[in-house]
């Protein structure tokens, strides 16, 4: 089993029980999944950065990409209906634990001038959303070969009523937040 993962089982469910006063256990909030998205614009004209894209995403996740077609044509964008425009990747289960583990512990302390993350980024559910401007802080990504630097969504669901639980799963779980 994952570190992550027993931590939230021996320690984490103890606290959320004893901060947020449950009476069942099946009441303590938990991670569903980690949505990691890449929209590329520049799809568009080239559609090899969009293979290279999903390459990447591949390395970072563990699993293979999903590629995201446009659902309508924009003329402004030149942009059609059913045009490749990104990749997506969800994670569940034991490598949603190990992509959060590592997102945590290896990519984020990567980020130059970080001081945690926003904890205002909260969809009013117990979601949280993070935006990340250059995929290079995963370890997987060999900075020579890249021909271009991406940004890259984290949208982490979790099983959490409110944003107060949803927050509170995820410090415990790791995550630096600043506010």
């Amino acid at each position: 089993m994952n570190q992550m993962k027993e931590r939230y089982e021996k320690e984490i469910v103890p606290q959320l029980i004893e901060t947020f006063k449950y009476t069942n256990r099946m009441q303590v909030p938990k991670l569903s999944k980690i949505v990691l998205n890449m929209g590329l614009g520049e799809a568009i004209q080239n559609v090899k950065i969009l293979e290279t894209a999903a390459e990447e995403l591949k390395a970072i996740s563990g699993q293979q990409p999903v590629i995201t077609r446009a659902k309508k044509s924009i003329a402004a964008f030149k942009l059609r209906e059913n045009m490749p425009i990104g990749c997506m990747v969800t994670l569940r289960h034991e490598r949603m634990y190990d992509f959060l583990q590592k997102l945590v512990n290896v990519a984020l302390p990567r980020v130059r001038d970080f001081r945690g993350v926003s904890g205002k980024a909260f969809d009013g559910r117990g979601n949280f959303a993070l935006g990340i401007k250059e995929h290079i802080i995963f370890p997987e990504i060999d900075y020579d070969k890249i021909d271009k630097i991406k940004g890259l969504n984290v949208c982490i669901v979790t099983t959490a009523q409110t944003d107060e639980e949803g927050k509170e799963l995820l410090r415990l779980l790791g995550m630096p937040f600043r506010n």
